[in-house]
């Protein structure tokens, strides 16, 4: 098919061809007469059409395209074609838009898109409810005159999202939510607010019934533990073939006790909302204890030494609570011995890393299948045991060392290979990093 440049070319060449043999015949007056009356009539045919066409983009619809003559025929039928497929594009997304409303609609989590300049641009009803926000008042406004909250408010210029944030609900204040910060595209922020209230309840129960369980038991096993040792420590109170039975419980009852305390130490840090103490500690000194009770675990464990080396930076010092980070990074170095062989080396490094400061305790012990490192910190969670309940561990210091450093905004990381031993690294953030002149 000839597009219209081509048309209109031919269409002139057939004229001025008709005008030339008109010229010959009637001479040369009647000929140009014909040719300025054609053209005359070509150019009202194309301001016509012209009219025609402006006309209908005035109220623009498929059905009224005009159907046109000559070479405007193929550019209406061309118009038709472009409408038609734009209309069936309009329909589909149309339809996207709609199962994408309906599937937002129906999620139970709540949906906010931010703009770069954190304003409200779009949100699901959920989120109206939750959040208190109303989106035909609230569109292109900032989100947080409207969440005025400051934990929040300081969560969201902070810019680090990999941790989801509660927040307590204005609203209704039985209500918990999570709100979790994900960047997209042109610095935009999509917020995903969930309702975590009876989460959040099974949780408290969880930690009261563990509480006062472990709590209820204490007496008890106190009383039988005293028992079992005033028994054992009795003259002849015991027959010989039977006293390691009594040796045995003793070691139980030890170890139920060591449970329980772990249990409440748990379930004190996990319930307590306070702030935690934030006062200057001297590092080097802390490390350099925990060395010397590395020592001495290891002689009393193996009736030998491990080479125990320290790196500390002499004048790098942070804030937080002293007892809580002596009790996380003491776990990590007692089971660094408790896991590595006899003759194994031990190495404690206290250093700043882009502004961080680092503690790391890394050994040449039995080292941790890759498979088992993201569940360490879980309660009760063993790779090997056997090997825990030998070493006498609980099964609960590494989820007591991840809440201690939770508190203190610090982050666990854990790398290991089998037989080629562990490196337990602690990064604090800069926010606690104090440098002390010596």
């Amino acid at each position: 098919m000839l597009d219209v440049r081509w048309k209109a070319f031919l269409l002139f060449c057939a004229f001025s061809v008709i005008c030339v043999f008109l010229w010959f015949i009637a001479g040369e007056k009647i000929a140009l007469v014909t040719f300025c009356s054609g053209l005359l009539v070509y150019l009202a045919r194309h301001i016509y059409w012209l009219y025609q066409l402006q006309k209908w983009f005035k109220k623009p619809h498929v059905n009224n395209i005009p159907e046109g003559a000559g070479v405007w025929e193929d550019v209406f039928t061309a118009l038709l074609k472009y409408e038609r497929n734009n209309q069936k594009n309009q329909t589909q997304l149309s339809e996207s838009l709609e199962r994408f409303s309906l599937a937002t609609t129906a999620m139970p989590d709540g949906l906010v898109i931010l703009s770069a300049s954190n304003e409200i641009e779009w949100c699901t009803p959920h989120a109206e409810n939750q959040l208190g926000l109303n989106l035909a008042q609230d569109k292109h406004l900032p989100i947080v005159n409207l969440i005025r909250d400051s934990h929040f408010i300081a969560y969201l210029y902070n810019g680090d999202f990999d941790t989801p944030f509660k927040l307590k609900s204005w609203r209704n204040p039985e209500l918990t939510l999570e709100i979790l910060l994900i960047p997209f595209a042109n610095n935009q922020k999509l917020l995903i607010s969930r309702d975590t209230t009876q989460l959040e309840k099974v949780e408290t129960m969880r930690r009261d019934f563990i509480a006062n369980v472990s709590h209820e038991l204490r007496t008890p096993l106190t009383v039988v533990g005293g028992f079992l040792e005033t028994l054992s420590d009795m003259e002849g109170a015991i027959p010989a073939q039977i006293k390691h039975y009594f040796a045995m419980m003793e070691e139980q009852t030890v170890r139920m006790r060591r449970i329980i305390e772990d249990l409440l130490t748990l379930s004190t840090i996990e319930s307590n909302a306070e702030t935690p103490e934030n006062i200057e500690i001297n590092m080097p000194s802390l490390l350099q204890s925990m060395q010397n009770d590395a020592l001495s675990l290891s002689q009393s464990l193996y009736k030998s030494k491990h080479d125990v080396h320290l790196d500390a930076d002499p004048q790098l010092y942070i804030n937080g609570a002293q007892e809580e980070l002596r009790s996380a990074l003491s776990n990590l170095v007692s089971n660094a011995v408790r896991y590595t062989p006899k003759g194994g080396e031990l190495w404690l490094s206290w250093q700043r890393i882009d502004g961080n400061a680092v503690f790391a305790v890394r050994d040449t012990g039995i080292g941790i299948a890759s498979e088992h490192i993201d569940r360490l910190t879980e309660r009760f969670y063993r790779v090997d045991r056997g090997r825990s309940r030998e070493t006498g561990g609980t099964g609960l210091g590494l989820s007591i060392v991840k809440h201690i450093l939770i508190r203190h905004q610090a982050k666990l990381e854990i790398t290991s290979a089998l037989g080629a031993g562990s490196t337990f690294r602690v990064i604090f953030p800069k926010s606690r990093v104090v440098t002390h002149s010596l």
